[in-house]
C-alpha cells in the first residue's frame, strides 16, 4: 500500500472488506449496522478513495456492480499505524507505554498480562516452539 493515511470512515469501510472479503459497494453498505448507514454514494466515494490509496482493488464487474477486495491485510495496516504512533514518541516504546499509563489507557495489570504473554512466548520457543516477534519486543520493553 502507498503510504497514505486513511480517515476513520475509510478505515471503517476497509474493516468491512476484511471481515466480509470481496464485495460490492451495495453489499458493504448493507453490512453496516443500521445506526452507521450513510448514503450509497458516500460509501461509493470511500471505496473509490480506498482504491486510489491502494487499500482496495477492483477484482470483477458483474453487471453494473464493481467488486472490490482488500489490497492490504489487517496486520500490515495495523503495523503501519503502530509505527506511526511510535514515530510520534520519537520511536521510543517506553515513552509510548508511559503515556498510555499516564492517561489510564492501559493499567499496570494490562502490562503484567503482556509481560506474562511475552515470557510464555519465550518459554515456548525454548521447547522448540516458534514464539512471536511481538513477544520478544514486548518482553524487552517490559523487563
Amino acid at each position: 500500500m502507498k503510504k497514505a493515511r486513511l480517515s476513520k470512515a475509510e478505515t471503517r469501510i476497509l474493516g468491512q472488506f476484511w471481515k466480509l472479503g470481496t464485495r460490492s459497494v451495495r453489499e458493504i453498505l448493507e453490512s453496516l449496522p443500521e445506526e452507521e448507514r450513510v448514503a450509497y454514494t458516500t460509501v461509493q466515494t470511500l471505496v473509490y478513495r480506498l482504491e486510489q490509496k491502494g487499500a482496495l482493488r477492483k477484482v470483477k464487474k458483474i453487471g453494473n456492480a464493481q467488486l472490490f477486495e482488500p489490497a492490504i491485510d489487517q496486520s500490515e495496516f495495523r503495523g503501519g499505524l503502530v509505527q506511526d504512533l511510535l514515530d510520534l514518541f520519537g520511536g521510543s516504546p517506553r515513552l509510548l507505554v508511559s503515556n498510555l499509563l499516564e492517561t489510564g489507557t492501559i493499567t499496570l495489570r494490562d502490562l503484567k498480562s503482556l509481560q506474562n504473554a511475552a515470557l510464555s512466548g519465550k518459554n515456548s520457543r525454548g521447547r522448540g516452539g516458534k514464539g512471536h516477534a511481538w513477544a520478544d519486543h514486548t518482553r524487552d520493553l517490559l523487563l
